[in-house]
């Protein structure tokens, strides 16, 4: 029995049959996107508060260009949404999925 299709094993729904070409392609680049650490700190810092693009760059000490280039590429994922108040856009965790994994992940770092 492969350990992914076990329910009682994932805690997730059973996964039937082979992946498609589509599926995988997107479960490659969800993980493409997990294997960048200034990704990973933007996501985990969304994961806690709504936030704009200049307080994303202040509060992890990066470029506002580099924040920019990086919601691009998780918006374009789908892992992360936006809305706009005035002139100001706010960016959030759109994909609770992936965020679980995420945090699943770093609770499994910290806990050797």
């Amino acid at each position: 029995m492969n350990v992914l299709d076990n329910e009682k094993n994932s805690g997730e729904e059973e996964i039937y049959g082979e992946l498609d070409e589509e599926t995988l392609f997107i479960v490659s680049q969800t993980f493409k996107a997990l294997s960048d650490p200034t990704r990973i700190r933007i996501l985990h810092l969304l994961s806690k508060k709504e936030c704009s693009v200049n307080e994303i760059a202040e509060e992890l000490g990066l470029l506002q260009s580099t924040v920019s280039h990086q919601l691009r590429f998780l918006k374009n994922l789908r892992l992360v949404k936006f809305r706009r108040s005035g002139t100001t856009i706010y960016y959030s965790p759109e994909d609770q999925h992936v965020m679980t994994t995420l945090k699943q992940t770093i609770n499994h770092a910290l806990h050797d």
